[in-house]
């Protein structure tokens, strides 16, 4: 039997090898725009570049073709990640962490070995290996987040923690750029990504139960390969989606409220506007990293050294998400350090502190899009910092939001279902793309106008739950004077 001091050394190990897994690996795929680079450079989809006179009458190659079949890669891989989360939890949740886990390692190194063996004349290969890396890298984070569970106090800052990890890792394609162009290839650099997945297997085994991690951690729990743990059959398991319910016995003659069913839930006016919110942002983000490349080549006359600058700094920059991620938590968590209001539930007090934090999100979003309109290249390094501190904000707002305002029985079904909504409209990233440059000659200045008109949407959602907070403090003013009006009738 093992004593005590070794859970915490195994649990810090779990933690840790976990960042390890969520900074270089996870996330890979949203380093694209630094990838593209070095597959441009390679001359992958090169058969759709086409010779073409100019009006000067010299000859020049059209490379829109090429651009367009590297936006179509980006968005099939981005629409995989997100539409198949609800897929990814329903594997995690049915069978447990060893075989969700086990089928991420497969998708994802199975995605990396076709990177690595992909030539221009193979680049077809790019649609499958892009997607595999996304979807499993999902998987990857969506079984990590549950080793919050082990932390008890600390289980939201560490999950707010690997979210930027995920989001940092997208620098790792900046890293086998710069090797790249160091002289290391491709391939060397994708089998060595390749080969972390024993990481990943050893993981897998030695610091994850066969099943789920429960919250809150029982007594004398163990896990691991070299651990078993027996439970009753009448024992409830939470897991990381879940909130830990008021286990205070209730009074007899106190009417139990019945919780919303997940119809009810998904057909609510909080499910409509989050969407809204989330879905205007996430297009808004996946079109600028997917048409980076010839955005920059244009702004910067085809200079390719000076579009090579850019994309570093560009990649650069996210790799800072993981120092920006936490601050949304703080904004979220602030009721927690106040005094608690007369008579406000604790689910109140959490809304009325994401009001904060969701037209933060908002107005960031308008920010870094009207920055992106602007065809300025200079300008273009705030837009890098604006697009890091929003795409770091998003996503957690969004999974803290749907564990305050429903049921917590209903989270992975609708954090599921939510990103896979999200996603269906995030495919209008590939029209917007084609109308830019079929029929707007690559300049993206009306489409970038017409995305900074479509974020104002988004600001439905947090003036919609700011209303709500409003109804619900006036019913309490109301029951509260109604107490008072009573008290001093009996007095």
């Amino acid at each position: 039997m093992l004593c005590p001091k070794r859970f915490k050394v195994q649990d810090k190990l779990a933690f840790i090898t976990g960042m390890v897994e969520s900074l270089f690996f996870a996330g890979i795929m949203f380093g694209w725009a630094s990838l593209v680079f070095l597959l441009k450079s390679q001359g992958f989809f090169g058969s759709f570049c086409v010779n073409t006179t100019n009006s000067n009458g010299t000859q020049v190659q059209d490379c829109r073709g090429q651009d367009e079949q590297f936006s179509l890669v980006f968005t099939i891989a981005s629409f995989m990640n997100n539409f198949l989360t609800f897929l990814n939890g329903v594997i995690f949740d049915r069978f447990g962490t060893l075989v969700a886990r086990l089928f991420g390692l497969a998708l994802h190194t199975g995605g990396i070995l076709m990177l690595a063996f992909a030539t221009p004349a193979l680049s077809m290969l790019l649609y499958p290996a892009l997607s595999s890396i996304a979807v499993g890298g999902m998987m990857l984070s969506v079984t990590n987040m549950q080793v919050a569970n082990l932390f008890g106090a600390h289980r939201s800052t560490i999950i707010t923690v690997y979210n930027g990890a995920f989001d940092t890792s997208s620098g790792v394609f900046l890293i086998v750029k710069l090797v790249y162009e160091a002289g290391i290839s491709l391939r060397a650099s994708s089998l060595f990504l390749a080969a972390g997945s024993i990481h990943h297997v050893l993981r897998t085994i030695f610091l994850f139960p066969r099943t789920l991690i429960p919250y809150p951690i029982p007594d004398h729990y163990k896990y691991g390969i070299s651990c078993s743990r027996s439970r009753k059959s009448n024992e409830t398991v939470q897991t990381v989606f879940q909130i830990p319910m008021d286990e205070e016995p209730r009074a007899e003659n106190e009417p139990e409220k019945p919780e919303k069913t997940f119809r009810e839930c998904v057909l609510s006016k909080f499910f409509v506007f989050v969407l809204i919110w989330l879905s205007v942002i996430q297009l808004r983000h996946l079109l600028f990293i997917g048409t980076l490349n010839p955005v920059l080549e244009r702004l910067a006359d085809g200079d390719t050294s000076v579009v090579s600058q850019y994309i570093n700094v560009f990649a650069i920059t996210q790799m800072c998400g993981l120092l920006v991620s936490p601050i949304n938590g703080f904004i979220m968590d602030r009721h927690k350090r106040k005094p608690a209001v007369a008579g406000m539930s604790e689910a109140e007090a959490d809304l009325n502190s994401a009001v904060v934090s969701f037209f933060l999100t908002s107005v960031q979003a308008l920010v870094f899009s009207i920055c992106a309109s602007i065809p300025v290249l200079p300008l273009q390094y705030f837009t890098f910092v604006m697009q890091m501190v929003n795409y770091s904000f998003l996503y957690g707002g969004m999974a803290a939001f749907v564990t305050q305002a429903f049921p917590p029985c209903h989270f992975g079904k609708l954090y599921g279902l939510i990103l896979g909504l999200s996603a269906v409209f995030s495919l209008l990233q590939y029209a917007c793309f084609a109308v830019v440059e079929e029929l707007l000659d690559g300049d993206p200045l009306y489409v970038n106008i017409a995305l900074t008109v479509l974020i104002l949407f988004s600001f439905c959602h947090p003036v919609n739950v700011l209303l709500h907070c409003r109804m619900l403090a006036s019913q309490r003013a109301k029951a509260n004077t109604v107490t008072d009006t009573n008290t001093v009738a009996v007095m």
